[in-house]
């Protein structure tokens, strides 16, 4: 019982980190290897504005904070993605490069150390099905499942979130509809930095805010999204589900050590058995070839 609880709890925090990640690539067809950074950024800034803004409340630094980071994913695509857009490999190595800059500038400006933590929204644990687990988690739990819920709405009956499923879809089409491609696509980086943002935040009071939670974040959204589909919302779902069960049992049966391990065999036994993902949708022939 406590590797189901645990593991549905492990898959939905997988879900909450990749879901900006994929977000971002099934719109604009950007890899946002920044997708870390900005993940530390939100927290970082969060306790920033609470430790040293004297009286500045918490609700209003998460709100602050996730705003800042949408803020600066739109502004790496208005000042430089645009210039590279369409060029796969560049756009990797700027994003990534983005991303080990912002990392690399918050350890030369101060973030060191397990000093910096994010306090719980409401302390404390209670036992479901026999199993203790504490308020932050069933947070986690339900706010991964209520922000499923209002991106499926706003994609479905929002004319912005029509317009981004229009540009996903087909972007040439879109564009003969009188829809703007680099309006969406700034956006979907805004959208899907906030979405980081917005994970950090419920994550964070787990540990610590340190510059290497950057870098496990990214391989953690790459690996979700390789095994299920590049761009596949369903396919990021399910992928979730199979590493954080497998991270659980890994955990429970071997050592926490080796929960990375497992994100990182699964990419290499996906990319061996089926390229394009779960759901992908690239021909593996061409991937192939």
């Amino acid at each position: 019982m406590e590797i189901l609880v645990y593991g549905i709890i492990n898959s939905i925090i997988l879900s909450l980190i990749a879901l900006g990640f994929t977000l971002v690539y099934s719109i604009a067809r950007v890899p946002n290897f920044a997708h870390g950074a900005l993940y530390i950024t939100t927290g970082y800034t969060a306790w920033l504005c609470m430790n040293k803004l004297v009286g500045f409340p918490y609700p209003l630094a998460i709100v602050l904070s996730i705003g800042i980071t949408a803020a600066i994913g739109a502004l790496i695509y208005r000042f430089i993605l645009i210039r590279i857009r369409g060029m796969e490999i560049s756009e990797i190595i700027a994003t990534y490069a983005i991303g080990l800059a912002i990392l690399e500038g918050l350890r030369w400006g101060g973030l060191r150390g397990m000093t910096f933590t994010l306090p719980p929204f409401v302390p404390g644990s209670m036992d479901i099905l026999g199993v203790n687990i504490d308020y932050q988690r069933l947070i986690i739990g339900g706010a991964g499942i209520l922000i499923f819920l209002l991106l499926y709405l706003f994609t479905h009956f929002n004319r912005v979130g029509l317009a981004l499923r229009g540009i996903a879809q087909d972007e040439r089409a879109a564009m003969m509809l009188g829809i703007d491609s680099d309006m969406t696509a700034i956006a979907s980086l805004a959208i899907g930095s906030g979405l980081a943002g917005f994970a950090a935040i419920l994550l964070l009071p787990l540990g610590n805010i340190i510059v290497e939670a950057g870098y496990n974040v990214l391989i953690f959204a790459v690996a979700v999204c390789v095994i299920g589909g590049l761009g596949s919302w369903g396919g990021t779902i399910l992928a979730s589900f199979i590493i954080g069960f497998a991270q659980i049992l890994t955990e429970r049966f071997l050592s926490s050590h080796y929960t990375m391990v497992v994100a990182l065999l699964a990419i290499v036994i996906t990319l061996l058995v089926k390229p394009s993902g779960i759901f992908g949708k690239q021909k593996e022939l061409e991937e192939r070839v």
